[in-house]
């Protein structure tokens, strides 16, 4: 590792932290405050749509109100998306003249953006019209906003006490739309293409290389995609080779600039978190936990890529490892963003996790599958780390014999039951269809590399779909029907096995007195409950994963430091 790649990595660590304040205020504004800067221009547009809409912005939901608008929400706009990309052909706006996409693929890109998770089982420049494309960034834009509005509520299940509902979900979709998305999605969409990203309805580009050959060039309504995708976390990528590619990030500046849009919202939520609980001190300690693991993630990585591949040493030759790499980012910036888009539940890539080291390859692997809380997307990362907070606090309260307690709310067997549930439900989908894949004939056909590399890419792929990240390994046949029918299956049930037990836990808090500290009260801000939280998070990871890690990518790099490759010899 370098002097100038650590401090790199250490200067864009203490800016993702310093974001977390302004924009937890602000949103606080949004959701609890009197009024925002914006309330003059958007306050009456959000009157109007309430009139017209039909929405009483004054009725209050019980939890199971709240969750079965937000399925229905959901659905809507999944079989919306269905139907358009099954007759994409007859669509405007298809230059290309590009076909339908089949009844597999449309389930699994339909099913993809709309929980958030943006697997792409194609490659956009040759599969998707640009009337297509700019329906994927419509749900770009709306599927994060539910998460949100997820954690919002949950959150309430918290603030509030002797209390039935959480909140109207119409009423934090709206104000989320209008107060949050819009203004930074119009303006960061401007930066993009003020940096280089092309934003056009032309055709795509017919030209004549240097050497007299003649090349197509796509280009499309990139800006505007490309601010939907990376500020709302989603990693659906314009081209298929997604953040790697020129005209989705022209350089290192506009990769930086991607980064701060993307994780704004996540770190956020943990200051709007302390600050609608009425103690800043918690939301500063979750997001040290969160902040410890991603880092301790990136240098693991880091240091990875940097060491040299001990088969290429006893060749001579010497040096990091930049298969998969775009020099223009080098191995510091990649290892940083790699290692973000996993922990922040992103999925927008841009050098080759197939091309990374076994152990570097492990780490993005390891953020999904500790149930992407280490940061998280738009609300998913808070709900999932709340969860384990939840169950920290109850094995604190195991080990002094006293009944646990979170922000004065007497945790009991209800919550504990659903915080499992929601930690249970994912893992066994990751490892269940992990297993029906490489035990099937379907599972095996997509498997284009032998040994453990061909499990970690499966395990990748099916952790990337529960953990509704979207980034894949690569390497692997994600177009065949078995993989887009099982994938789509895991990203469904990885969004919603936590929504409803997540709701279900904020309706039961809501509904319980604050109960004032007392001397056997376990402190949940501070060190000690951060790094209580962080081993409850690494422990049920190892735990659950770690026999499959051992056959994946821990087996891969013991095999190469030992100058084994598989179909290799020696």
């Amino acid at each position: 590792m370098t002097i100038p790649g650590v401090v790199g990595i250490l200067v864009l660590t203490a800016a993702i932290i310093a974001l977390a304040k302004p924009v937890g205020s602000y949103l606080y504004a949004v959701y609890d405050g009197p009024r925002t800067w914006l309330e003059p221009v958007m306050g009456p547009l959000e009157r109007r749509l309430y009139r017209w809409t039909g929405v009483d912005s004054k009725h209050e939901m019980r939890w199971t109100e709240y969750v079965f608008a937000l399925l229905i929400f959901n659905l809507v706009g999944f079989i919306a998306l269905y139907i358009l990309l099954r007759i994409q052909s007859v669509l405007p706006f298809n230059p290309q003249h590009l076909p339908d996409l089949g009844p597999h693929l449309s389930f699994n890109t339909a099913v993809s953006f709309m929980t958030n998770t943006n697997w792409q089982a194609y490659s956009g420049e040759a599969t998707m019209s640009y009337f297509s494309q700019d329906m994927l960034m419509i749900q770009q834009v709306l599927s994060p906003i539910t998460g949100l509005c997820m954690a919002v509520a949950f959150i309430r299940g918290f603030s509030r006490k002797n209390a039935d509902t959480l909140g109207n979900f119409w009423v934090d979709l709206t104000r989320t739309l209008l107060f949050v998305a819009l203004p930074v999605l119009l303006i960061s969409a401007l930066v993009l293409v003020a940096m280089g990203t092309p934003d056009t309805l032309l055709p795509y580009a017919h030209v004549t290389t240097l050497q007299g050959g003649h090349q197509l060039i796509a280009r499309g309504p990139v800006g505007a995609f490309e601010s939907a995708m990376q500020f709302g976390d989603n990693g659906g990528g314009f081209f298929n080779v997604n953040a790697g590619h020129p005209f989705e990030s022209p350089g290192a500046a506009s990769l930086i600039f991607q980064m701060m849009i993307g994780v704004s919202i996540p770190v956020g939520l943990t200051y709007y978190f302390g600050k609608a609980v009425g103690d800043t001190r918690q939301g500063w300690t979750i997001l040290a936990a969160m902040m410890a693991m991603f880092v301790a993630g990136v240098f693991i990585l880091y240091h990875a890529e940097v060491a040299t591949n001990p088969l290429l040493a006893q060749l001579g030759l010497h040096g990091p490892n930049l298969e998969g790499i775009d020099w223009r980012f080098g191995p510091a910036l990649s290892s940083f963003f790699e290692t973000l888009t996993t922990a922040v539940s992103w999925g927008s890539t841009a050098a080759a996790n197939d091309s990374l080291m076994p152990l570097g390859g492990m780490i993005p692997l390891f953020n999904m599958m500790s149930g992407e809380v280490i940061i998280g997307a738009w609300g998913v990362g808070l709900l999932g780390m709340l969860a384990f907070a939840i169950m920290a606090v109850f094995l604190a309260g195991l080990m002094v014999g006293r009944t646990p307690e979170y922000l004065g709310k007497k945790i009991q067997a209800f919550e504990i039951k659903m915080a499992v549930l929601a930690m249970i439900v994912p893992t066994f989908v990751i490892l269940g269809l992990a297993a029906w894949a490489v035990s099937s004939k379907g599972g095996l056909a997509g498997i284009f590399n032998p040994g453990p590399h061909g499990l970690s890419e499966i395990l990748y792929a099916f952790a990337s779909g529960v953990g509704n990240n979207g980034s894949a390994f690569g390497g692997l046949g994600a177009a065949l029907p078995f993989y887009t029918w099982t994938v789509g299956l895991a990203m469904l049930f990885g969004r919603f096995a936590m929504y409803i037990p997540a709701l279900a836990i904020a309706g039961s808090l809501a509904r319980k007195q604050t109960v004032p500290a007392g001397a056997g009260t376990f402190p949940t801000h501070g060190a000690t409950f951060a790094v209580l939280l962080i081993a409850v998070v690494v422990i049920v990871g190892a735990l659950t994963f770690f026999p499959a890690l051992a056959l994946g990518p821990l087996a891969e790099h013991f095999q190469l430091w030992s100058g084994h490759v598989i179909g290799g010899g020696k």
